[in-house]
C-alpha cells in the first residue's frame, strides 16, 4: 500500500499533512502519537470514509477514491473504535454480516463456511450462538476482528482494538492481530495508544503529531527518548527489557524545543 502526499482537512483546519507511508503486504504497523495528532483520522482516509483534499492512497496500484464501495469492502476491512452499541443478533449472525460486499442475492453455502472457519479460527465456534450482549469486552473484540475478517479483507484497520479491556484481554486480542498477520498475510494498521503494546506488536511505527509524521521506521529506531519526548510533551526513560525497549513517562514538559532527529524509512 502507498500513501502519496495526502491532505485531509475538517473545514479550514488541516487534520493531515502531506503523509507519506509505503507499507509492505502482511507487515502491523501501528499509528501512535498524543490525542488530536489525525490518527483515526488518516485510518479513516484509508477506509474511504474520508476523502483527502489531495494526494492518493493505492493499493495494490488501484487508486482508494477510484474503487467502488463492494471492492473496497472486499480489500479493506475496518474496525472502529469500541461502542456501547447493543446487538440483539448472535455471535454468528454478526460475522455473517461482514459477508455482505461478498452477497449477490442472499447468503449462500460459501458465505456460511466462510463464517464458520473464521469462528473456529479465532477460537469463537463454542460460543456462535451466543449473543452479543453476553459477551465480556475482549470476546466482543475479538467477534468484531471476526466480522471484518468475513469480508476477506487484504488489509485490516483497527482503532483503538484494546481501549477499555483488561491487561489480559488486551494481550488475548493483540495476539489475536499478530497470528492473524503472520498466518493470513494480512497487513495490519491500528492506532493504539499504549506505546509498550506498540513496541512489542508492530513491525513498523509511525510517529504522528500534528498531522505530520515524526517518524516512520522499526520500533527499535522510532523508541528514543528525544522522539517520545518532543512527540509526547513529557520526560521519560527508555528501558531495555527482556522483551526489548519499555517507556518510562516521568513527568510532564510544559515546552519542549525540537531537535532535527526525525527517523523515517520508505
Amino acid at each position: 500500500m502507498l500513501i502519496n502526499n495526502i491532505v485531509f482537512s475538517y473545514g479550514n483546519k488541516k487534520v493531515i499533512k502531506d503523509i507519506n507511508l509505503s507499507i509492505k503486504e502482511g507487515e502491523i504497523v501501528s499509528i501512535i502519537g498524543p490525542n488530536g495528532s489525525g490518527k483515526s483520522t488518516l485510518l479513516k482516509c484509508i477506509n474511504g470514509i474520508l476523502r483527502p483534499s489531495s494526494g492518493s492512497i493505492y493499493i495494490n496500484s488501484k487508486e482508494v477514491s477510484k474503487m467502488n464501495p463492494k471492492e473496497l469492502a472486499k480489500t479493506v476491512a475496518y474496525v472502529p473504535q469500541a461502542t456501547s452499541e447493543v446487538f440483539l443478533q448472535t455471535i454468528f449472525e454478526t460475522v455473517l454480516m461482514g459477508r455482505k460486499p461478498h452477497l449477490k442475492w442472499g447468503v449462500g453455502e460459501k458465505d456460511l463456511k466462510v463464517v464458520e472457519e473464521i469462528l473456529e479460527y479465532m477460537e469463537l465456534s463454542d460460543l456462535a450462538e451466543c449473543y452479543m450482549d453476553e459477551l465480556s469486552g475482549g470476546q466482543k473484540q475479538r467477534v468484531y476482528i471476526a466480522r471484518a475478517l468475513a469480508q476477506e479483507p487484504k488489509i485490516l484497520l483497527l482503532d483503538e482494538p484494546t481501549s477499555s479491556l483488561d491487561i489480559k484481554h488486551q494481550l488475548e486480542v493483540l495476539q489475536i492481530i499478530e497470528k492473524i498477520s503472520r498466518q493470513r498475510k494480512t497487513t495490519v494498521i491500528m492506532v493504539i495508544h499504549d506505546l509498550n503494546i506498540a513496541y512489542r506488536f508492530s513491525d513498523k511505527l509511525v510517529l504522528i503529531k500534528d498531522g505530520q509524521v515524526h517518524s516512520y521506521n522499526s520500533p527499535d529506531v522510532v523508541f528514543t527518548e528525544e522522539n517520545i519526548n518532543f512527540i509526547y510533551e513529557v520526560e521519560s526513560l527508555i528501558i531495555d527489557t527482556k522483551l526489548g525497549k519499555c517507556v518510562l513517562p516521568i513527568n510532564p514538559i510544559k515546552k519542549y524545543r525540537k531537535k532535527n532527529t526525525n527517523n523515517y524509512v520508505i
